[in-house]
């Protein structure tokens, strides 16, 4: 079993996956628990001066003038807690909220938020313990950061509130910590708006996104090269040389791997030499580069952005070393939610794309030589045609969520908070065109092979083998019509999943 040590220098978003997505123990250093403990002992020393502070000694957002007495401060923070989880709707997936537990644990470590270290103890115990609140997908602006989903999170540790059941069910946190032996955590000054200020949310969405969408983007590739292959298509477009004399990474990456992709096959020798064949292929076919090659910056370019995120004091207030306590608007999202719309609006493009080539696969007058819906006895069977209908549904649905959330600020908190991120949104909605994107790719993985088994006995490249051995099984020789759904399930988990590129990578080397 590993363990993720949270030191007072952050995490990694190896680290983030580790704890969302397995089953890693997370661990406080000794250096994270004297950092917490410096931090406290300002907010320690505030309360005995009794200056106002803000989250200190005050109320929250439009209640800033407000002065709490001290013998209400206790209250004040409780109250926050319970007041804020106003969420409504499904739970968030656990992957989502371990995340979230997890980055708000790193948040506090980082000592800059005058927390006592039992604080983040109690948060790594219902991580450890495999409790997961329940956090209602619907309540967070991205204005001071997650402020409805954290509060989600923080009710669990007063004992209150909901937890996910074994089953996914809404169950009562208090029975899930008596049945895990802990107790409620009991919150001193300022502790309650420690727990809910900040990002965290949105940005383990997006550290999750950037995952998947490393492997997706590279899949991409992968069904471009079967598409191009059982089309005929040529692998001159992509020749390195045409790709250095326009010197975008991604696009040169995706266009090595497609050219790869591409060799050793007998297919494409039975046409290489053949000038009459195609002059030039059809765009969807000769700029895959240039599309999964720009998705694959605009990647670089968010990994970038959650990278910095990842190492950030988003609390407000902060307690500085020199014992300050400064409002910031660090907590604002806009980062987040502009990496996470650009990021959906690439991985639209490269799904649209994959649609349109699957599209030129099904169609007789441009597919160069296959059966109509790659049926060997179209018209009493109709092969694969309403597969692509569902692509084309699925990508109109991706441009429906490429429209940026981030524009789409609304005031709240009586025009304190009045422009708002709306980065939780564009998060999620991410996740969802990255979901569509699997099943888009595993349509055109299921097309490029029934394409490649009708260019039998012509031997296809390994990769091609490679796929037509991952997906065979399931989807059987070009035949009679069959019940469909199961085999594009098929499809989606094996393009989802690592085994189709691995046993590429077997014998191709690793891919870009």
């Amino acid at each position: 079993m590993s363990i993720v040590t949270i030191q007072p220098t952050g995490i990694t978003p190896a680290d983030v996956l580790a704890v969302a997505r397995g089953t890693a123990k997370v661990v406080l250093a000794p250096a994270t628990v004297d950092a917490m403990t410096t931090s406290r002992s300002i907010v320690d020393g505030i309360e005995a001066a009794g200056r106002p502070v803000y989250g200190v000694s005050t109320g929250f957002g439009a209640l800033a003038n407000t002065f709490v007495a001290p013998e209400r401060r206790a209250e004040l923070q409780h109250a926050l807690i319970r007041s804020h989880a106003a969420g409504v709707g499904a739970p968030m997936p656990r992957e989502v909220v371990r995340a979230m537990m997890l980055l708000r644990v790193r948040s506090l470590a980082l000592g800059h938020s005058g927390v006592r270290p039992l604080v983040a103890e109690a948060l790594v115990d219902l991580l450890n313990h495999d409790i997961t609140p329940w956090v209602p997908e619907h309540g967070s602006l991205g204005a001071s950061g997650d402020l409805a989903p954290l509060a989600h999170c923080a009710l669990a540790l007063l004992g209150e509130g909901w937890v996910l059941g074994p089953a996914g069910e809404r169950t009562d946190a208090a029975d899930a910590l008596r049945e895990a032996g802990l107790a409620p955590v009991e919150l001193a000054a300022k502790e309650g708006l420690a727990l809910i200020n900040g990002t965290d949310g949105m940005l383990g969405m997006l550290l999750l996104a950037i995952h998947d969408a490393r492997h997706l983007f590279t899949m991409a590739d992968v069904t471009a090269a079967l598409a191009i292959e059982a089309m005929l298509g040529s692998e001159r477009p992509f020749l390195p040389e045409l790709h250095a004399i326009r010197p975008h990474p991604g696009q040169a990456t995706s266009a090595a791997n497609i050219h790869r992709l591409l060799q050793d096959s007998r297919v494409m020798d039975s046409h290489r030499d053949d000038l009459a064949h195609a002059v030039q292929d059809a765009y969807s076919m000769r700029c895959a580069p240039q599309v999964a090659g720009a998705a694959r910056d605009t990647l670089d370019f968010v990994e970038t952005v959650a990278g910095r995120e990842l190492r950030s004091v988003v609390d407000n207030p902060v307690v500085l070393p020199d014992g300050r306590v400064e409002s910031t608007g660090n907590f604002h999202g806009a980062p987040l939610g502009f990496a996470a719309d650009y990021l959906a609006i690439a991985a639209a493009e490269v799904g649209a794309i994959a649609e349109r080539r699957v599209d030129r696969l099904l169609d007789v007058a441009r597919n160069r030589e296959l059966p109509a819906f790659l049926s060997p006895d179209a018209g009493v069977n109709s092969g694969l045609m309403i597969a692509q209908y569902t692509a084309a549904g699925i990508v109109a649905e991706n441009r429906r969520l490429a429209a940026p959330a981030s524009v789409d600020s609304l005031p709240t908190s009586g025009m304190q908070e009045d422009h708002v991120s709306m980065g939780w949104a564009a998060a999620k909605k991410l996740r969802t065109v990255l979901d569509n994107l699997t099943s888009l790719l595993a349509v055109e993985l299921l097309a490029g092979v029934r394409g490649l088994q009708l260019r039998a006995p012509l031997q296809p490249s390994p990769a091609g083998r490679a796929a037509v051995a991952a997906l065979g099984g399931a989807a059987g020789e070009p035949g009679p019509d069959v019940f469909l759904a199961p085999v594009m399930e098929a499809a989606r988990a094996v393009l989802a999943g690592p085994d189709l590129r691995a046993a590429i990578e077997r014998e191709l080397g690793p891919l870009g």
